[in-house]
């Protein structure tokens, strides 16, 4: 092993902890919101925001991003954003899915936490040149998406489907061996898709069923008055995926 993939091999460790920073309870309880009491339980950026404000919204779901962002930029730092090989690859992205396991298993909150997307993305930004372009095209589509329709979990869902093809697509046209030396990065695309699509069933649930919530403020509320809404982006801080 060489000294660049050892120090990813440390960064690791480094990274699960600095995906299980839970932003969205801190923010809250910095304005006086316990965000696991209130609204829909949910830690995330969309409970937050609805609690809260738009710009509380984008304050959380830019600080989970940066989790899983900072992590992957170190990372690449050290090996000069250049993988020559699987192994390189495996680790880089091992440094990327510790920090969304942080997110959704956090030490802090006793291994709850959210359903990832925000910090997903940071990952997929952060892994240059590879997946910086197909998740920036990911992120458009979640933008249209919820622009359109003002459902986060939605447009997390169709975010979270289109990532995979939309790199396939980008590695076959730019000749990157994406089922040669790129597998590694085609495989955790499609388990990263898998792991969010997952952790949004019961919103599915809500979809099929039209009862899913559409974005905006709601007026704070507590345990035995809970929002069953559909978050985008974390489950309660018991565990379970209301978001």
């Amino acid at each position: 092993m060489t000294p660049p993939q050892q120090t990813l091999l440390y960064l690791i460790p480094v990274a699960y902890l600095v995906g299980s920073v839970p932003f969205g309870l801190i923010v809250g309880k910095m304005r006086g919101i316990d965000v696991r009491t209130a609204g829909s339980g949910n830690i995330g950026a969309t409970n937050v925001g609805r609690l809260l404000g738009a710009k509380y919204f984008a304050l959380v779901f830019v600080l989970d991003m940066l989790k899983g962002l900072g992590p992957m930029v170190a990372a690449g730092g050290v090996l000069g954003f250049v993988a020559n090989d699987s192994l390189t690859y495996l680790l880089w992205l091992a440094v990327g899915f510790t920090a969304i396991l942080g997110h959704m298993f956090s030490v802090f909150l006793k291994f709850k936490g959210g359903k990832g997307v925000a910090t997903s993305a940071g990952v997929v930004l952060g892994l240059f040149p590879y997946f910086t372009l197909p998740a920036a095209t990911a992120l458009a589509i979640w933008g249209a998406l919820f622009g359109r329709t003002k459902i986060v979990s939605l447009a997390s869902i169709a975010a979270a489907i289109a990532f995979p093809l939309v790199y396939l697509g980008f590695a076959i046209a730019g000749d990157w061996h994406p089922f040669g030396e790129q597998l590694p990065l085609l495989l955790f695309s499609l388990l990263m898709a898998a792991m969010i699509v997952l952790r949004h069933r019961t919103n599915i649930s809500r979809l099929r069923a039209g009862t899913e919530h559409r974005f905006g403020k709601i007026k704070p509320t507590t345990n035995g008055d809970r929002l069953a809404s559909g978050n985008g982006e974390s489950g309660d801080a018991h565990g379970h995926s209301r978001a």
